[in-house]
Formats: structure tokens, C-alpha cells, sequence
């Protein structure tokens, strides 16, 4: 019976265990879900003007994709940083690695938006193929209006992105919550004005899509940049933020050298996720529009693991920064446990609910049964998802960047780009078996990232001596 206690113990906290990781999480949850939710509803709208308006935006949606990950790679590796010098109480390294993110950022918005604008035929004429059944005419021609108008609010999503991210490493994520509320509703409002022309409005189509997108970024800039600078007092690391653009040398290189592989990381993982969509769009038009809505369901179905991911971030490195190394390890084997079970009793409902959204689609009924069987697929391996992605958070948590490098991005060229591509180019098997091959193979990413996690080499202290 000790024994049980003690195994048990170690996997499941306490009441105030508990708390403290909902008070970081919930918010997280709550803003994902309104945003995932509200993704859907907008997705079922542009769904209504047909598949090759839906399968447009969607490829537009994977290149844009790319440049998200790319921003959320370049801050999170000065964010390790910043959640470990907030749990140390170091204000200035705070402002520091901030800095750095919108520095980083800016160039980045630079590079992506004048690869778009030089390149949006070529990029988007991957996904299509002569053999489709759909006008790729079409296709091409709406995924290009898309992209060209969201290039306008990829600023506003980089910068938000980069305030965002403090906030939360700095224990403030109902802000981040309420912002991100207001902007879902402002994108839900104006895509049903925009997209079908209601209450006097043009009719716009994949372009009012686009429309109401940019305007929701620019709110919900609006929002944060607002709050934050005007409640300094509560993070006092925004006095003197634009004073200069001074990062301290040994910081600069400490952020580069550990920052380098997430951001290489992200961009290879997204180029590689698309690749993999690439692949499954050389079995047509259908597939890629049934990978849409599947995923894009599925996302509202995957907050609890993307939430714990980071929280894992925020809460087991501001304990490695405060030194508190034991009691780390302890809380983040415990928040693991947490998600895994959590996604296990997620992964059965979305199994059960499959069938009920692709009916809501105005597309054919191969879609709709290919979206449904992608959906619960990904229902049967969302438990295995959920323990990857807070083994990832748990070694980026302690600046292990390197080995995050290998056990994500490395792991989709090495593992799941090969096998994927060759049954796409060498075999005639199906769209489903690429897709349940891809999503099984998680399970060997799975092992490593227990090997990896229990090895305990993620437990270290970065910032002692970088400002």
C-alpha cells in the first residue's frame, strides 16, 4: 500500500497543486477554446462558398503557418530566458530578452512578407496537381487573394505574439485571455458581414475572410500594447522597454546560442508539416480540404495539451530559475500525468462527436467521410500528442534547445517525411494510410521523449550569470 502511495504520489499533487496549475492554465484553455471554436465556425463559413474556395485558403493557411511557427520559435528561445530571470526577480533580464523578441520579430516579418509577395504562385501551386478533380484555377486564384491580404497583418500577429509571451512567462495570462476574446469576436462579427455580405456589407468571399482576420490582429494588438504600458507597476520591466534597444552582450550571445535551435526547430517542423500536407494533396483536392476541417476541429479538441505545454514553460522554468530544482522535476512529472489522462478522456468524446461537423460543410460526401475518419484517428493517438508536446515544453523549460531540436523538427525529417513522401510518390495506398501511418509513428517519439525526460538532464539554471 506505501508503495502505491508513494507511486501515486508522485504523479498526482494536491488541492493547492492543482490550483496553482489551473490559475496558469484555465485562462489558456479559455482563450484557446474561444479561438479554436471561433476558427471553426469561420472555417464552416468559408466551407459554404465551396471546396475549391476552402482548399485556397487553406494552403494559404499552411504558408502562413510556417511564419507563425517561425515567431513562436524566435521568442520562445529568449522566452526560456525570461521566465527564468522573472523567477529569479530580474526585472532588467526580463526587459532584455523582450527586447530581443520584437527585434527578432521585425526581421522576420521583413523576410516572410517579401518571400510571399516574390513568390505566391510557386508556393501555393505545390498543393496542386493535374490529376485533381477540382479548377485549380480557382484554387490558386482564392488561396492567392487570401494570402496577399493577410501579409497585412502578420506585424500586428508578431509584435502581439512577442508581448503576449512576456506576459504569460511573467504570470499574467488573463490579459493575453481577454484579448485574444475580443479579437476572435471581432473576426467572427466581420467574417459573417464580409464573407456572405449581411446587413448591407460586400459580398467578399475568401477575401472578407482575410479582411476580418487583419482587423481581429490589429484589436487585439491594440489591447495588449494598451494594457501592458499602462500598468507598469504590476510588470515593471515595460518602464524604459523603448528607452533603447540595449541588450546586454553575454545575454545576446546566451539567447542566440540557445535560442538558435528553436527557431531553426519551428522553421524546419512547419516546412516539414507542410511537406506532409503536400504529400497528402497529391491524392487531390479532397484530401487537402478533409485535412482542413479535420484539424481544424481537432485544435478545439486540443487545448488541455496545448495549454499544458505552456504551462509546463511558465511554471517549471520559473522554478529551475528560482533554483528550486527537485520540486521542479516533481511538478512537472505531475502536469504531465495531468494532460495525458486529461487528452485520454478528450481523445473518446472526439471520437464519439466525429461525424456531427463535416456534415455542416457544403462539400462532397468523400470529404466528409475522409474528415471523419481523419478526426478519429487523431482521437486515438491525442493521448500519445499530449505527452510529446509537454516533453518538448518540459526540455525547452531548461534550455536543453538542442536536444529539442533532434526530438521535434529531426524527428519529423528523419522519421516521418521519408516513409509519408514515399507511399505518396512510390504507392497508389490511400489518403487515410498516410495519415494513420503519420499520427501512429508518434508513438516511437513518444519513447524518446520518456527517455529523455526521465534522464533528468533538462533540470539546470541558465541565467545566473547573463546579466
Amino acid at each position: 500500500m506505501t508503495a502505491v502511495k508513494k507511486v501515486f504520489g508522485r504523479f498526482i499533487g494536491d488541492k493547492a497543486f492543482y490550483g496553482m496549475i489551473l490559475s496558469i492554465a484555465i485562462p489558456m484553455m479559455i482563450q484557446n477554446g474561444i479561438t479554436n471554436f471561433v476558427n471553426l465556425l469561420d472555417n464552416i463559413m468559408v466551407g459554404q462558398l465551396g471546396t475549391e474556395s476552402m482548399s485556397g485558403v487553406a494552403i494559404a493557411n499552411q504558408l502562413i503557418f510556417v511564419f507563425n511557427l517561425c515567431v513562436f520559435g524566435g521568442i520562445s528561445g529568449a522566452g526560456i530566458f525570461c521566465a527564468q530571470f522573472f523567477g529569479s526577480g530580474n526585472s532588467e533580464g526580463v526587459r532584455q530578452t523582450f527586447r530581443f523578441k520584437l527585434i527578432l520579430c521585425a526581421l522576420l516579418c521583413v523576410a516572410f512578407i517579401s518571400i510571399f509577395m516574390l513568390f505566391d504562385d510557386q508556393l501555393l501551386s505545390l498543393y496542386l496537381h493535374e490529376s485533381d478533380s477540382g479548377d485549380l484555377a480557382m484554387t490558386l486564384s482564392e488561396g492567392k487573394t487570401y494570402l496577399m491580404i493577410m501579409l497585412v497583418g502578420l506585424i500586428p500577429f508578431a509584435v502581439t505574439s512577442s508581448y503576449v509571451g512576456t506576459l504569460r512567462e511573467t504570470g499574467e495570462t488573463m490579459l493575453p485571455m481577454k484579448a485574444g476574446i475580443a479579437a476572435v469576436l471581432v473576426n467572427f462579427v466581420f467574417n459573417w458581414l464580409l464573407i456572405f455580405g449581411n446587413l448591407g456589407f460586400p459580398v467578399m468571399g475568401v477575401a472578407g475572410a482575410a479582411v476580418a482576420t487583419v482587423l481581429s490582429r490589429y484589436v487585439e494588438l491594440v489591447i495588449v500594447v494598451v494594457w501592458a504600458h499602462t500598468h507598469k507597476q504590476k510588470h515593471p520591466y515595460m518602464e524604459g522597454l523603448y528607452s533603447s534597444l540595449h541588450i546586454s552582450g553575454t545575454l545576446l550571445a546566451s539567447i542566440i546560442r540557445k535560442g538558435w535551435p528553436l527557431l531553426l526547430n519551428e522553421l524546419l517542423y512547419s516546412i516539414g508539416t507542410t511537406m506532409i500536407i503536400q504529400c497528402y494533396s497529391m491524392r487531390g483536392l479532397s484530401a487537402i480540404a478533409a485535412v482542413n476541417i479535420s484539424s481544424t476541429l481537432s485544435n478545439l479538441f486540443k487545448v488541455v495539451f496545448f495549454a499544458s505545454g505552456n504551462a509546463i514553460a511558465i511554471i517549471v522554468g520559473n522554478l529551475l530559475g528560482a533554483g528550486r530544482m527537485e520540486e521542479a522535476r516533481e511538478t512537472d512529472y505531475k502536469m504531465i500525468f495531468t494532460s495525458v489522462v486529461m487528452c485520454g478522456l478528450i481523445g473518446m468524446a472526439l471520437f464519439i462527436v466525429a461525424p456531427l461537423f463535416p456534415a455542416m460543410y457544403n462539400t462532397t460526401d468523400e470529404v466528409r467521410e475522409l474528415a471523419t475518419v481523419f478526426l478519429r484517428i487523431t482521437a486515438i493517438i491525442m493521448p500519445v500528442m499530449s505527452f510529446n508536446h509537454c516533453c518538448y515544453f518540459t526540455l525547452r523549460s531548461g534550455g536543453k534547445t538542442i536536444i529539442t531540436f533532434i526530438f521535434d523538427s529531426m524527428f519529423i525529417w528523419v522519421v516521418l517525411l521519408p516513409p509519408t513522401f514515399a507511399v505518396a510518390k512510390l504507392t497508389a495506398l490511400s489518403v487515410v494510410f498516410m495519415y494513420a501511418m503519420v499520427q501512429g509513428l508518434e508513438l516511437i517519439k513518444s519513447v524518446l521523449g520518456f527517455i529523455l525526460v526521465k534522464g533528468g538532464s533538462w533540470i539546470s539554471n541558465i541565467v545566473i550569470a547573463d546579466i
